[in-house]
């Protein structure tokens, strides 16, 4: 009977953890979608061809770093225990979605940049970086400082 309890707040546990993450996810979603459109300052008309294209390409980027963690990365970590050979496959593996990356952010590029001007597109890539800044300072404020998401 305890070990059933035990087993029981233990799935309860990792369902809450994951349902966090999610719950973050989804907020750190939405205060991006919100900045992006402040810094932007995309017209109605702009708004909505841009965020097709951008959710479409945010959706393409995460399937790709998600399939590079799990066939890669993962390895990467127990590089030690890996055969010349092995590491030289897994190093071509990793060229490989690097390149794959690079395509898909040239693509994105040109796509965005028919939706919206050069400027915005150039001050898009300038307000993605702003963004993951203020993100981890606030991460490690509240890491550090013990204090709640804002």
């Amino acid at each position: 009977m305890r070990n059933n309890l035990l087993l029981i707040l233990l799935v309860f546990s990792i369902t809450c953890s994951f349902a966090q993450s999610k719950e973050r996810r989804d907020k750190i979603k939405s205060l991006k979608v919100a900045f992006l459109t402040e810094r932007l300052e995309l017209s109605a008309k702009e708004a909505q061809q841009f965020w097709p294209v951008y959710n479409d390409y945010e959706n393409k980027r995460d399937a790709l770093r998600k399939k590079e963690r799990t066939q890669i990365r993962s390895k990467i970590r127990d590089a030690a225990n890996l055969t010349e050979k092995e590491a030289a496959n897994l190093l071509t593996q990793y060229l490989s979605f690097e390149e794959e990356e690079e395509e898909l952010d040239k693509s994105f590029l040109k796509d965005i940049s028919k939706v919206i001007s050069a400027k915005k597109t150039l001050l898009l890539l300038r307000s993605e970086e702003e963004f993951k800044r203020q993100l981890i300072k606030q991460y490690r404020h509240n890491k550090g400082g013990g204090g709640r998401p804002r």
